[in-house]
C-alpha cells in the first residue's frame, strides 16, 4: 500500500503465533510499538506513522486475531479459547516481536484494544516499556465495575460480543460489513469521513471473514473473563504501570462523559500521568493525525 512508502511488511515469529507487521522509521532512532483496536488493523496508523517516521524506529503490528496476524483456532473448550485472545498472551506477543527485532526497551502508544495490551504489558514487563501512551480507554476491571445504564448502552457492544459462541458470531457474519461501518462510523465519530476508501477497504478484507469475527469476540470475551482476573491480581499485588504515562481522550466519545480519566490512571500508575481531551470522537488517530502525532512525539521524546 502506498501509504507506507519506506516500510517493510512481512510476518514475524512471536511465540505461539505469526505476527503481521510494518516496519519503518529511522532505525537510529528510539523504538515506537504502535498498537491498532477493534474492529481495525495496523493500518489505523498510517497517517501518524509517516509523520512520526524521522523521530522513531517504528513497529506496526496487527494484534493476534486480527489483520493479517495469526487468529487462534477454536481451543478445547470455550474457557482455553479465552484464554488465547487474553491481553497478558496479547502483550507476551509483543514483547516477543520487539526482541525479535533486536528492541529490548521501547516506547508503546496503544488505541482502544491496543491500549488494553499495552496496559497489560506495562504491568506484565515493565522494564520493556520506556514510556506509555494510551488513547481513548480507562482499565477494563474499571469498565465492568463501574458500568451503569449509560456505560452499558454506550458500550452496548462490551456485552453483546461475550455472549456465548456463536450467537455474536452468526449475528454479525450476516452483514459483516454493515457492522463494521456502523462501528466505525459510530462512538462519537460523526461518520466515516475520517476513514480513506482505501483504509475501509483493508478493514472490510480482514474484518469481514468467520475467523476474524470468532477472533474479536473471543477478545472481549477474554476481557470479561481472564484480563478481569489479571486485572484483579495485578491490583491485590499492588503492581501499578513504572513509567511515565500519557493519557488521551476523544471529547466528543464517552470516556471523558463517564470517566475521570486522569484521576483513574493515575491511580494505577507509579510514575508522571499526563493527558487531555482531544477535539475527536473515538478514533482518534484517524480523526487527528497531526495532533495525535504532536502530543506522541511531544510526550515520548521529552527529557
Amino acid at each position: 500500500m502506498g501509504w507506507f512508502q519506506g516500510f517493510e511488511a512481512g510476518l514475524h515469529a512471536a511465540g505461539e503465533v505469526e505476527l503481521f507487521a510494518r516496519t519503518g522509521g529511522n532505525p537510529k532512532k528510539p523504538p515506537l510499538l504502535l498498537l491498532h483496536g477493534f474492529p481495525q488493523t495496523h493500518v489505523m496508523w498510517h497517517r501518524v506513522a509517516q509523520q512520526l517516521a524521522p523521530d522513531f524506529s517504528l513497529v506496526i503490528p496487527d494484534l493476534r486475531g486480527y489483520g493479517d496476524s495469526t487468529k487462534p483456532g477454536p481451543a478445547a473448550s470455550p474457557e482455553a479459547d479465552h484464554a488465547l485472545h487474553s491481553k497478558r498472551a496479547m502483550a507476551a506477543d509483543m514483547v516477543a516481536l520487539m526482541r525479535g527485532l533486536g528492541h529490548r526497551r521501547f516506547f508503546v502508544a496503544g488505541h482502544d484494544r491496543g491500549a488494553r495490551v499495552a496496559h497489560r504489558l506495562a504491568l506484565d514487563d515493565g522494564d520493556c516499556v520506556e514510556r506509555l501512551a494510551l488513547i481513548d480507554i480507562v482499565p477494563t476491571l474499571d469498565m465492568y465495575e463501574q458500568t451503569d445504564m449509560r456505560a452499558a448502552t454506550g458500550y452496548y457492544h462490551w456485552f453483546f460480543l461475550i455472549q456465548p459462541a456463536p450467537l455474536p458470531e452468526r449475528m454479525i457474519g450476516g452483514d459483516a460489513a454493515f457492522y463494521l461501518r456502523w462501528t466505525l462510523g459510530g462512538w462519537g465519530s460523526n461518520g466515516l469521513g475520517h476513514i480513506e476508501p482505501e483504509a475501509l477497504a483493508e478493514y472490510e478484507r480482514c474484518f469481514c471473514r468467520a475467523d476474524a469475527i470468532h477472533a474479536a469476540c473471543e477478545d472481549y470475551r477474554a476481557g470479561a473473563s481472564f484480563d478481569l482476573e489479571h486485572d484483579r491480581a495485578s491490583r491485590a499485588a499492588g503492581e501499578k504501570i513504572r513509567s511515565d504515562l500519557l493519557v488521551l481522550w476523544g471529547a466528543r466519545g464517552l470516556v471523558g462523559r463517564l470517566f475521570d480519566p486522569l484521576a483513574i490512571w493515575g491511580a494505577q500508575c507509579s510514575g508522571r500521568v499526563s493527558g487531555s481531551a482531544m477535539e475527536a470522537g473515538h478514533f482518534i488517530p484517524e480523526e487527528l493525525p497531526d495532533d495525535t502525532a504532536r502530543r506522541l512525539r511531544e510526550f515520548f521524546l521529552a527529557a
